[in-house]
């Protein structure tokens, strides 16, 4: 494993009502104060909540080796592939009782004139207050720290899930005028086929997951 793998879950986290955010962001008065914002408090959660998944998983798992290092060579792979396996099946359980619920938030209209530091603590409390997005962090951050790859390996997953966001707005500066549809569209694809994705990902990464476990054992 390394971080090209766990990029594909990138998607979820931004799959949905944080693409629809996104999307509304890019066209309201302040397109770029707003979406930068947003931005901005998208990626520290986000980098915060997969350090923290990283880290405490390093920490119980050397923890739990040192506790039973008098019975010879433990290997935590295993339990943490388990660990990881119960948040992928919860993640898609959650994801598909979800699935039915489209529009937009009902406060989308209060943040019509968000300056940047409204825009920025909408972008860390949607991703803190999310569950899918929680669970995906948690899953990502313990997923790297179970193969013992260094925390370099999170930053990328990072980028890409703030370039996804990012993607509204790259869409006005590339269009201009004509970013209208564009951004129509994304908000309907997010609204309406969103959870089919997040599905595909998250049963090719509980494959890989499976796969391992099997290898180790």
């Amino acid at each position: 494993m390394n971080f090209l793998t766990i990029l594909p879950l990138a998607v979820v986290m931004v799959a949905g009502t944080q693409l629809v955010v996104a999307v509304f962001l890019a066209s309201s008065d302040r397109p770029w104060a707003a979406s930068l914002g947003f931005l901005a408090g998208a990626g520290l959660v986000v980098a915060a909540g997969v350090t923290v998944a990283w880290s405490l998983t390093r920490l119980v798992g050397g923890v739990a080796a040192d506790a039973t290092a008098v019975a010879g060579k433990v290997d935590r792979g295993p339990a943490i592939d388990l660990v990881v396996l119960a948040l992928l099946v919860i993640l898609a359980v959650l994801i598909w009782v979800r699935r039915n619920r489209s529009g937009p938030p009902r406060w989308l209209g209060s943040i019509e004139h968000a300056g940047p530091p409204q825009a920025l603590r909408l972008g860390a409390l949607l991703f803190v207050a999310t569950p899918t997005d929680d669970l995906t962090m948690a899953t990502v951050g313990a997923s790297v720290a179970r193969h013992d790859l260094p925390w370099w390996h999170l930053v990328p997953f990072v980028l890409l899930t703030v370039l996804l966001l990012a993607l509204p707005l790259l869409a006005l500066l590339l269009l201009g005028s004509r970013a209208a549809r564009v951004l129509t569209r994304m908000r309907e694809w997010a609204e309406g086929h969103a959870w089919i994705v997040n599905e595909i990902v998250i049963a090719f990464f509980a494959l890989l997951t499976v796969l391992d476990l099997i290898r180790s054992g």
